[in-house]
C-alpha cells in the first residue's frame, strides 16, 4: 500500500499505533485520536513533517480535520466488554462515531476498513464462522453487530467500499495504554515480569484465539481494495485456554508465581472464541504468521 491519503481513527491506541508505523512512511496519514486509551507515545517519532499529522479530538469530528481520504481505518471503538459494562452508554457514543466516519466517507468516496470484533460471536459454538447468525448477548456485542449493520447499510445504499474485520484477540506490542483493558497475554507478562500474581477472571478454562498485532495490521492492509461490504474474521485458527497461556509465559519466564483466581467482572463472558479464518485466507490471501510461543517470546524480549 503506498501513495495513499489514509485516515487512522484511534491511530495513537494500540492496534492504531502499529498499523500507522506500517504504513506512514509511503502514504499521507492523519490520525484523530481522543486519547482516551491512546497516547502520543505510541506513534513513530520520525512521523512529523512526512505526510503525518495528529488531530487530538473525538472521531466525530473527522470531518473538521480530513478532507479527500481515499481510505478510513476505522480503529476507534471501544474494544473492552469491560468498558461497555462500566458505561452502557458506549454502545450510543459507538454507533454516533461510525455514522460520523460513515458520512465522512460517503462525502469523499472513502474506503472504509472497520474494526470490529469477535465478541459479535457470544453464545455460538466455534469455531466462528462470518455466516453465523449472530445473537445479541452483550452490551459491546451489540456495539459491533450495530457498526457492522450501519457499513452494511451504506454500502447497499451508497455502494460503499467497507470491510469489517472481526478481531479476535489481539495481543502485541505498545498496548501498555489501554492498561486494565489490555489483552490477558500482555497482562500476564507484565505480572511475571514485576514478580506479581497474575489475575485470572473465572478458573481460567476460557479460551481465546491469541492473534499478534503485526498480523492484524496485515490483515487489515490486505483488506485495501476489497470491494462491496464484507466480513472477515482475524484470527489463527487456533486457541488456549488462559491457564494453558500461563504456562506457555512461565515455561519462557521462568517465573513460579501462581496466579489468583478472581469472579469474572462481566455478564453474559464470551467462553470461548476460535476462528474460522477460511475466508480471510481466500479471498484476502491473509493467514497469520505468529505463533503464541513466538509472540510470548517477542514481548518477553527474547
Amino acid at each position: 500500500m503506498e501513495g495513499k491519503k489514509v485516515v487512522v481513527t484511534g491511530g495513537a491506541g494500540f492496534i492504531g499505533s502499529n498499523l500507522v508505523k506500517a504504513i506512514y512512511k509511503n502514504n499521507e496519514v492523519d490520525v484523530v485520536d481522543s486519547m482516551r486509551t491512546g497516547k502520543e507515545s505510541n506513534l513513530p517519532r520520525a512521523a512529523a513533517g512526512k505526510g503525518f499529522k495528529l488531530f487530538r479530538d473525538d472521531a466525530r469530528n473527522i470531518g473538521l480535520h480530513c478532507s479527500d481520504s481515499e481510505i478510513i481505518f476505522h480503529m476507534g471503538s471501544y474494544s473492552s466488554s469491560k468498558m461497555y459494562g462500566e458505561k452502557p452508554s458506549l454502545v450510543g457514543e459507538t454507533l454516533s462515531v461510525m455514522m460520523s466516519v460513515l458520512e465522512y466517507a460517503r462525502k469523499y468516496d472513502s474506503a472504509v476498513i472497520l474494526a470490529s470484533s469477535a465478541s459479535v460471536y457470544n453464545g455460538i459454538a466455534p469455531p466462528h464462522r462470518e455466516d453465523a447468525t449472530l445473537r445479541v448477548r452483550s452490551l459491546s456485542g451489540e456495539a459491533n453487530i450495530a457498526s457492522e449493520r450501519l457499513g452494511k447499510l451504506y454500502s447497499d445504499m451508497y455502494g460503499m467500499d467497507i470491510a469489517a474485520m472481526r478481531l479476535f484477540s489481539v495481543y502485541g506490542f505498545g498496548e501498555t495504554s489501554k492498561g486494565e483493558y489490555a489483552n490477558p497475554v500482555s497482562q500476564f507478562i507484565w505480572a511475571v515480569k514485576s514478580r506479581m500474581h497474575p489475575i485470572v477472571y473465572g478458573d481460567g478454562s476460557q479460551r481465546r484465539d491469541f492473534v499478534f498485532v503485526s498480523d492484524v495490521v496485515n490483515a487489515l492492509m490486505k483488506a485495501v481494495g476489497h470491494r462491496g461490504f464484507d466480513i472477515f474474521n482475524v484470527g489463527t485458527g487456533q486457541n488456549y485456554s488462559l491457564n494453558e497461556l500461563l504456562e506457555k509465559i512461565y515455561k519462557q519466564h521462568g517465573s513460579a508465581a501462581k496466579p489468583r483466581y478472581e469472579d469474572i467482572p462481566v455478564k453474559n463472558y464470551l467462553v470461548e472464541t476460535l476462528a474460522d479464518t477460511t475466508k480471510a485466507s481466500e479471498i484476502l490471501g491473509f493467514r497469520a504468521e505468529v505463533s503464541l510461543d513466538q509472540g510470548i517470546s517477542m514481548l518477553l524480549g527474547k
